[in-house]
């Protein structure tokens, strides 16, 4: 029997012992017999099948068999818009990354922050950060106030929740899978050395495994992260005072331009005279005769 032939009928093997014991126990008089130890093949092929059945897991760890509900993992998203004057928005900027800074990236940390200033009257900021669900309660119980010591006020307020007790459930199986299929390949190796072929077989399913648990870890720990630590978003538009110098400013520079809107026209005016002088005169020319010439001998025909 060659290899392939080998491969194919040790995962039957392997995926009939799985169908034995998901049917709970016994079934006939044939399973009560002892069966011989899986060669290593067969062994991947039971592991790979534990990894995909991953979600089987999470099944009956989030509610089966009556068993108490499993933690809810909720991920909350924040957002709030300021409106101030132009000379706090700066200050009130740079008060919030100082407070998230002083309370240390365990439980603050600023993701992004910028201000545009577009003239003297008129400016805009924004700020994202990510913080414990508590330091936010906090800072948002708090906002309003100041906002108004700002002499300023708040102009939307934004709460998102996003369910991720299934995700991170999932993740979590699937990881504690490939971990199991790893500690069963590295025994493989360790006190069943076969041949040549089965081994390196062994050892490429092995840096999959390997490879598979990192990127899990990742996900799981950037899952838990969004969980830990809520984001919050942060903009600041700028209150406008109606008889500032920003809300007059379209007059003056009309009265600035007057001058120079008024020699643009003219300017117009007499480029068109230029351009169509020629075809004035040759239009001229040809009425002088249409009505010198032409006209009185066509009605001395008539005539």
């Amino acid at each position: 029997m060659n290899t392939k032939s080998l491969r194919i009928a040790l995962s039957a093997l392997s995926f009939s012992a799985l169908g034995l014991a998901a049917c709970g126990g016994p079934a006939t008089r044939e399973s009560s017999r002892p069966m011989a130890a899986p060669s290593p093949v067969a062994e991947m092929a039971m592991g790979a099948k534990i990894a995909e059945d991953g979600n089987y897991y999470a099944e009956q760890e989030a509610g089966g068999g009556g068993e108490a509900a499993p933690q809810q993992y909720i991920a909350y998203s924040h957002s709030i818009g300021m409106r101030l004057p132009v000379t706090a928005i700066e200050p009130t900027l740079q008060g919030h990354i100082d407070a998230c800074n002083k309370a240390g990236p365990s439980v603050c940390m600023v993701t992004n922050s910028w201000m545009n200033s577009y003239s003297e009257d008129e400016a805009s900021a924004s700020l994202n950060l990510r913080a414990t669900p508590a330091w936010i309660d906090q800072f948002l119980s708090g906002v309003e106030a100041e906002a108004k010591a700002a002499k300023g006020e708040i102009t939307s307020r934004q709460t998102t929740a996003e369910d991720l007790t299934v995700s991170i459930i999932d993740t979590d199986a699937r990881l504690k899978a490939q971990e199991t299929l790893q500690a069963r390949l590295e025994q493989l190796l360790a006190e069943r050395p076969g041949k040549l072929g089965e081994l390196l077989e062994t050892e490429r399913e092995l840096a999959r495994v390997n490879g598979e648990i990192d990127s899990l870890t990742s996900t799981l720990a950037a899952l838990r992260q969004r969980v830990d630590m809520s984001q919050l978003s942060i903009g600041y538009e700028t209150k406008r005072n109606p008889v500032s110098q920003g809300a007059l400013e379209p007059l003056a520079r009309a009265f600035g331009d007057f001058f120079y809107n008024l020699a643009s026209a003219l300017a117009a005016v007499i480029t068109a005279f230029a351009v169509g002088l020629p075809w004035l005169i040759l239009i001229g020319v040809f009425v002088w005769i249409w009505l010198k010439l032409i006209w009185p001998r066509i009605r001395r025909k008539k005539g």
